[in-house]
């Protein structure tokens, strides 16, 4: 096992829910005039003849948005690695009228990549009362999702629906889980350093294992890349290739969770809001939440993976999940043999 040399990290990304005084320390809210120019943007792309998941940058020519989407940019990459933006016409859209204006948010913050083995770049996150098995993903029920990361630069998230009770989001700092367990626990900080294996669902490129290598923490080039693949680390234990989990280990990762647990900052999900986490430095999860039975009315979220042409270096180990991770490319998501990337604006596709 390595020996843990670390020391705290300091900068905007390390925070936590003591940083934010008021609600609106972190909830962006659109004005009037960046809203106009999204209802003029969505509604050329409506009329175009081009499938959503064909318009670029080019197709949502935000002027006045465009430049505070830059702004949101530099501080999902260098800066606290979230926001939330909120005051798109929720109530007077249709579902695919948010969808546009959401797929041309993130236009402008990266490229969307493939989220599971059928190459969806628009993930649906929605009970669809799946019974759980091996490649059953917790998105997909009503269960609480521990702190996580997701296998690219920045993961955004639309809220078209909401639960009947429960399901509220929640974001913590990497650095900051870090520096805690730095003070308070450092022989798991010291395991989190060293390799775990994650489970790959059944979602398998060829030529490769059914899991993958990851290092929970890593410094790259100074800079703090987290890998908080926890549920996949615990879901690889099902696997006969895989050793078992140490009690040094589970500590470890349960450390992990209290101390994301203590450090967050959450927040309620309304019809029309984007939440926009960086992977790399942030962390996030979900409560568990009681639904209606009818799914037309059930909590439903859109959800983006986004490569960042200008994100930080990866340890060279993400490449065996990511494919390429070079810098100034297009990286990260699932890529499964024969899968040609494709946008569904409904979940049963």
């Amino acid at each position: 096992m390595k020996q843990l040399t670390a020391t705290h990290w300091n900068g905007p990304y390390v925070w936590s829910n003591k940083s934010f005084t008021t609600d609106n320390d972190w909830i962006v809210y659109l004005n009037d005039q960046e809203i106009k120019e999204i209802k003029k943007a969505v509604a050329i792309s409506t009329q175009s003849d081009k499938p959503i998941g064909q318009l670029t940058q080019d197709d949502f020519a935000f002027e006045q948005f465009g430049e505070r989407l830059l702004h949101f940019k530099e501080d999902l990459l260098n800066g606290k690695g979230f926001t939330l933006l909120r005051g798109l016409p929720a109530n007077d859209w249709s579902n695919e009228e948010l969808i546009r204006a959401y797929w041309g948010i993130g236009t402008w913050i990266g490229d969307a990549v493939s989220q599971n083995a059928k190459a969806h770049l628009l993930g649906h996150v929605i009970d669809q009362r799946s019974v759980t098995s091996g490649t059953t993903r917790i998105y997909q029920t009503n269960q609480a999702q521990p702190f996580h990361s997701d296998s690219c630069d920045i993961v955004g998230l639309l809220c078209l629906r909401t639960a009947k009770q429960g399901g509220e989001s929640a974001i913590a700092s990497s650095a900051a889980i870090h520096n805690h367990l730095l003070d308070n626990d450092p022989d798991s900080l010291s395991q989190l350093y060293n390799e775990f294996q994650c489970d790959r669902y059944g979602e398998i490129p060829k030529g490769k294992r059914p899991f993958y290598a990851v290092n929970v923490f890593n410094n790259i080039d100074k800079k703090l890349v987290c890998c908080g693949m926890d549920p996949d680390i615990r879901s690889a234990q099902r696997l006969d290739e895989v050793q078992a989990l140490t009690e040094a280990q589970l500590r470890a990762l349960n450390s992990f969770q209290r101390a994301a647990k203590s450090l967050c900052l959450r927040m309620s999900l309304q019809r029309g809001d984007v939440q926009l986490v960086n992977n790399l430095i942030a962390v996030h999860a979900r409560e568990a939440f009681i639904d209606y039975d009818n799914i037309d009315k059930r909590r439903y979220l859109i959800r983006l993976w986004l490569s960042a042409e200008d994100g930080r270096r990866l340890p060279d180990f993400l490449a065996e999940r990511w494919g390429n991770i070079a810098v100034g490319s297009i990286r990260g998501g699932i890529k499964v043999p024969g899968a040609v990337p494709a946008v569904h604006l409904n979940p049963d596709a």
